[in-house]
């Protein structure tokens, strides 16, 4: 009988334990997380992840919820990062790349490197190498109070509709094109004008006249928005954005008077959003890119000649950017160094690309 009691005693503890880490201690204050998004929810991978968090953490039943607000039902989305830092809302979902015009160039390194880190290598730089200080002592360094949560990732984009082939560097000057992020400046650099429209004005521009070319995002969510239907050719590989991370923004006050456990449930949460993002985005391919040929899309690879200059391009643009920014350099030499040791586990692990020679 006393066996079975003690057996009893230590069943509830453990029960008790777990139930603890769940859902906080008894006393936890509550805590709303109401985040307003930059893209429709409705949109695949980059919309439905935060929709997916939400769902998630509201599961879960602790003290901990998060409410998603649609684009602008809050604040503009252009306008969310500083209303998070000021407390007007507590939190933000995002990317540092659509914050250039707070943060410096050097925000846009955390959510797509042209030529860069692909899924894999990404996330290792971010967590396990300096990635993830680096991220957050850019918001900091900046006088942005909010902590940065990184919490969605996406395989490689196309880079760019257009309405004819495009063969040389000539076809590309005079362009009116909707790009984002670094690889923007590649194509200012090659005699593109560029704008960073969102999404749902990318295809009344084109029809309108206003855009001559875009990119955007991966084939099904391009093919959402109606791109397809407008422009004929679609060309690959992104280059520009081998990956896209996302982060979730905390105002920086709420963060400090969240518990713990509160902090490891958006934590977790954040980290089981990778791994729903990639694979949820790279299921979803190939049926948008064989229904858009069926309709007549014509998919484009760019010749090793342009992906050349492009690179050239890049490199130019880094070497201005490092001498204009000192933290810039300081984030980019970071990922290169961990690129280069990378690249040791890389070239031996994973099978070669069609055409490469090992030595």
């Amino acid at each position: 009988m006393r066996k079975k009691i003690v057996n009893k005693l230590v069943t509830s503890v453990a029960f008790l334990a777990l139930l603890g880490f769940v859902a906080g201690p008894v006393h936890a204050k509550k805590v709303l997380l109401k985040v307003p998004v930059w893209f429709p929810t409705a949109l695949p991978a980059l919309g439905t992840s935060p929709a997916w968090i939400e769902k998630q953490i509201n599961a879960i039943g602790g003290d901990v919820k998060i409410k998603v607000y649609e684009p602008g039902k809050l604040v503009p989305p252009k306008e969310m990062l500083e209303a998070v830092s000021k407390g007007q809302v507590n939190a933000g979902y995002t990317t540092p790349g659509y914050n250039t015009g707070k943060l410096g160039d050097k925000g846009a390194i955390f959510s797509a490197v042209p030529f860069g880190p692909d899924a894999p290598e990404f996330l290792a730089w971010v967590y396990y190498g300096n990635g993830r200080t680096l991220w957050q002592k850019t918001y900091d360094d900046a006088g942005f109070n909010v902590q940065s949560v990184p919490c969605g990732i996406i395989a490689p984009e196309t880079s760019g509709w257009f309405s004819k082939e495009i063969k040389s560097p000539a076809d590309l000057k005079g362009l009116r094109m909707r790009f984002f992020g670094l690889g923007a400046r590649v194509m200012e650099k090659l005699g593109v004008s560029t704008s960073q429209l969102p999404g749902g004005e990318i295809v009344p521009a084109l029809q309108k006249g206003a855009i001559d070319a875009t990119e955007f995002s991966m084939p099904a969510i391009d093919r959402r928005l109606g791109i397809n239907k407008v422009l004929k050719y679609n060309y690959f590989p992104g280059w520009h954005q081998p990956a896209t991370l996302f982060d979730l923004i905390i105002n920086g006050d709420t963060w400090k008077t969240m518990t713990e456990t509160q902090q490891q449930i958006v934590e977790l949460t954040c980290k089981a959003a990778m791994t729903e993002g990639l694979s949820y985005g790279e299921a979803i391919q190939f049926d948008a890119m064989k229904e858009n040929a069926a309709a007549g899309t014509v998919n484009k690879y760019w010749s090793p000649e342009m992906l050349d200059i492009f690179a050239g391009a890049w490199n130019e643009i880094v070497a201005e950017m490092s001498a204009a920014d000192p933290q810039f350099k300081v984030i980019w030499n970071d990922l290169q160094t961990f690129r280069a040791d990378y690249a040791i586990w890389n070239e031996w692990a994973y099978l070669p690309r069609p055409g490469t020679v090992r030595k």
